[in-house]
């Protein structure tokens, strides 16, 4: 499984929000980052829809996380941005394309990988924004630089 480029960015730049000050303009982000800008706004909007972050215009604004980095899961981040997580479509747990198989019911492969979704799922949910903002650079993580 490998996560869309919305997905990464959207984790790099919360990580960093969630170790860093409190507010962040997307051009500091955009820089600090090298994201580009135009699919940062994008990506920002939709986490501010979905309620990760709230945004603040003018002088001292920007986006702040809405909640304590301990309380959003990675789960919940790559959910807003990807969409359901699951490694076929019809192991999704909303399954919004249909089962391409004779029998969902009987499908070794979509049991498989419906097992396999609620593992990752769980794995995901049960670690948060701050688990993974610790990893980072200047966070107490280890980091190597050649």
């Amino acid at each position: 499984m490998r996560l869309s480029k919305k997905a990464e960015y959207g984790l790099r730049a919360l990580a960093v929000m969630a170790r860093g000050k409190k507010s962040w303009s997307i051009h500091e982000l955009s820089e600090h980052e090298k994201i580009p800008v135009k699919f940062l706004e994008q990506i920002l909007l939709a986490l501010r829809h979905a309620g990760v972050l709230s945004s603040r215009r003018g002088v001292g604004g920007g986006y702040t996380l809405v909640k304590p980095p301990s309380e959003t899961t990675v789960g919940e981040i790559i959910r807003a941005l990807d969409g359901p997580i699951a490694p076929v479509a019809c192991a999704s747990g909303k399954a919004t394309t249909p089962c391409t198989c004779p029998d969902p019911r009987t499908c070794p492969v979509r049991l498989m990988m419906t097992q396999f979704r609620d593992e990752l799922v769980a794995w995901l949910d049960g670690h948060s924004l701050e688990d993974m903002a610790r990893l980072g650079p200047g966070a107490g993580g280890l980091a190597f630089e050649i």
